[in-house]
């Protein structure tokens, strides 16, 4: 394997790492609704990165061309509020296990769509990690439906559609950010990837401050001032981990791993959230659970090797 593809796989592998200390968040803070925990994490994600970006902003103004901009904004859209809003939104309305099958077959979706870019490994020599991906979604959408016991099934009328959609919506939102990102880093060669992600942390941050009047309206629970505390570490946390150093370090391998590989490189995210998962309800997996972590690890295995060049 090239040293590059080597460097990339490992960037995707830490950003999947601190991606998924986000699944742990609403469970440290339970009593907040997903909008106020959107507006918290991505509020300290806009601070954090325009206090880093500060010493460059006139050089990167200046090297970055009007048009991207807007693009800027629509990835911030796209990739962080939007998505993150739809999956919280889906979860509460279509519950963990509708949510958890859709949103993972997001690996099959950016590798299908990056499959027609130029250089692409062909969708033929993909189909074994394809495959493998298809597997491992489908036992983590059954374990998830099979840990729901009859009594708790109770949604009717519109909101487990309703629910659905909100869940394809999100896989269709990441799925176009990590798309357009990809892109967009290949052509941008005057922006690094770290500047980059800074600059779409200060866009997300600025959607975040136009959040706050409407998560303020809808926010009709008291809290304690020991609750907004804790709400605010967690979402420093967050911002910082998962938004600030797993961008960081999923932007440097979009720049270094074809759309195809870098497809399978979201894996990562749900492998880690299932682990710290295991941890933090302490207790080893299911034969499901652990079948679909065989297969999420062959899937990127099997990517790698499609991937390899004849000299390698």
């Amino acid at each position: 394997m090239r040293r590059v593809t080597r460097t990339g796989v490992a960037c995707g592998v830490g950003a999947g790492a601190f991606w998924g200390l986000v699944f742990l968040a609403p469970e440290l803070v339970r009593e907040f609704s997903p909008l106020e925990l959107t507006v918290g994490r991505y509020f300290f994600y806009g601070l954090f990165a325009a206090a880093l970006i500060a010493p460059r902003w006139g050089s990167l103004v200046a090297r970055l061309p009007r048009p991207q901009w807007w693009n800027l904004a629509w990835l911030a859209l796209s990739g962080n509020t939007l998505y993150y809003l739809l999956l919280a939104s889906a979860v509460q309305l279509g519950g963990i296990a509708m949510t958890s099958l859709v949103i993972g077959f997001m690996p099959v979706a950016v590798t299908v769509v990056g499959s027609r870019d130029r250089g692409a490994v062909p969708l033929r020599r993909l189909a074994p990690s394809l495959l493998l991906c298809a597997v491992g979604a489908i036992c983590i959408g059954w374990q998830a439906l099979a840990g729901i016991d009859a009594g708790s099934v109770t949604a009717l009328g519109q909101q487990p559609l309703i629910g659905l959609l909100c869940g394809v919506g999100a896989l269709a939102s990441w799925t176009a950010y990590a798309i357009g990102n990809a892109r967009t880093l290949v052509q941008l060669k005057q922006v690094s990837s770290h500047d980059w992600s800074l600059l779409t942390g200060l866009a997300t941050g600025a959607q975040s401050v136009l959040l706050i009047p409407l998560a303020l309206f809808l926010n009709q629970a008291s809290h304690s001032l020991e609750a907004w505390a804790r709400l605010g570490a967690v979402s420093i946390g967050v911002a910082l981990l998962a938004s600030i150093i797993g961008n960081a370090l999923w932007n440097r391998m979009s720049r270094l791993l074809p759309l195809t590989l870098v497809g399978q490189m979201i894996l990562f995210e749900t492998l880690f959230a299932l682990l710290y998962g295991f941890l933090w309800e302490s207790r080893l997996p299911t034969w499901l659970e652990a079948l679909a972590l065989v297969c999420v690890v062959a899937s990127v295995l099997f990517c790698v090797a499609a991937h390899r060049s004849p000299d390698s």
